[in-house]
């Protein structure tokens, strides 16, 4: 009885730490990738404005062939709406265009609904490093609500991988054009 009554006090000091840890943490988050396109500026906002293009690239919508998808209104124009649901990893959620500067950026918000809540606004900004060379950034800002900001140190690592995978894939379909 002296063990079990040892392994719950230190179940519960464990809990207690790892609750007051995620009280210092930070709850907002922004990561950024960057990568070179060897394509034009203007060929490559073409490419990343249309939302349906990533079905080509985006790590997370590979992730589901079977994935269940809805759109709404133009693809490529601010406003559009594209809607997921997933039974595997990619859960369910919304990408809508927020703001589009012509050759220079696509911005879109992503409202994730299942497995669990949240918001993020991503920017993807084009800079024209030379005639026929274009670096893409891609950004995210997000936050996650206390004690589950414990995880974030494990979600940026995740996040990062998959972000930089969706780039590089991004890199080489619109340079097969």
């Amino acid at each position: 009885m002296k063990i079990l009554k040892k392994i719950i006090i230190a179940i519960l000091l464990l809990l207690v730490l790892v609750l007051v840890i995620a009280l210092f943490m930070p709850k907002e988050y922004t990561m950024e990738r960057d990568i070179t396109i060897n394509r034009p500026q203007a060929q490559v906002y073409d490419y990343a404005r249309m939302i349906k293009n990533q079905d080509y690239y985006n790590v997370w919508v590979m992730m589901d062939p079977g994935m269940k998808k809805t759109y709404t209104g133009t693809d490529g124009t601010v406003g559009f709406l594209y809607a997921w649901d997933s039974e595997k990893k990619a859960g369910k959620g919304e990408q809508q265009i927020t703001k589009l500067e012509q050759n220079n950026l696509v911005a879109y918000e992503l409202r994730f609904i299942k497995p669990f809540e949240g918001k993020a606004e991503c920017n993807v900004r084009l800079q024209q490093t030379d005639t026929s060379t274009t670096n893409v950034n891609w950004s995210f800002h997000s936050s996650m609500a206390y004690p589950m900001n414990i995880m974030l140190p494990f979600v940026k690592g995740m996040m990062g991988k998959n972000m930089e995978e969706t780039l590089s894939n991004m890199k080489r379909e619109i340079e097969k054009k």
